[in-house]
């Protein structure tokens, strides 16, 4: 098991060649962007959800990732939760690993039942444009999402875009992140810490 620890800034769209720019100033790299379709599954009762929690299946240049994470925390942007992460040989979920891997008893609960009945729920797709930064001697990965949460629902497809600044600690104490965060809202107009996740967002658009 892993703890996540990022901040999430909600970028305003009209602010992300700036941001970039940023970035580019900051590490003499352009960075490395890659295209990320994601499929998230729950039960037509939400049983993850319910039980803070959501299912992932990611398709990167590498190959197929399967993610299961908590909903954690999340205060000023920052997201504290529990995630494990593995690969699978296609576009299909292997629930079996997962348990065997999910260390949280109530959380691996809410698994086990919701298997039978899993569906997908909705995607994100989205490009992730990636750098290294160093920072008070911590290591962060930055990334900037650009993109879209897509639902069918009742036979219509929803939208709603995805523009925001995810800023990773990989290594060194979370104080770096906030001074991260500080540094990027001072230069770049209307960012601001953003609680709600990719996941959470796929929710709330089924719900309207």
């Amino acid at each position: 098991m892993g703890m996540e620890r990022e901040i999430k800034l909600a970028l305003p769209a009209d602010q992300f060649d700036m941001a970039t720019q940023l970035f580019i100033t900051r590490t003499g790299n352009t960075g490395h962007a890659i295209r990320l379709e994601n499929i998230y599954f729950d039960t037509p009762a939400w049983t993850l959800a319910r039980s803070k929690s959501a299912l992932r299946l990611r398709r990167t240049p590498d190959g197929w990732l399967q993610t299961f994470k908590t909903a954690g925390a999340a205060k000023d942007g920052l997201h504290s939760r529990h995630e494990w992460e593995m690969p699978v040989a296609g576009e299909a979920l292997e629930i079996d690993a997962l348990l065997r891997e999910c260390d949280v008893p109530d959380v691996a609960a809410a698994l086990r039942q919701a298997a039978p009945k899993l569906i997908e729920l909705f995607r994100t797709d989205f490009t992730r444009t990636l750098w290294l930064v160093q920072q008070d001697g911590a290591e962060i990965e930055v990334a900037i999402d650009q993109g879209e949460v897509i639902a069918e629902v009742n036979g219509a497809t929803r939208r709603a875009p995805i523009s925001e600044v995810e800023l990773e600690l990989k290594h060194g104490d979370e104080a770096a992140l906030h001074a991260l965060a500080r540094e990027l809202s001072a230069h770049i107009p209307g960012l601001a810490p953003d609680d709600i996740s990719k996941a959470q967002r796929g929710y709330r658009l089924r719900e309207q």
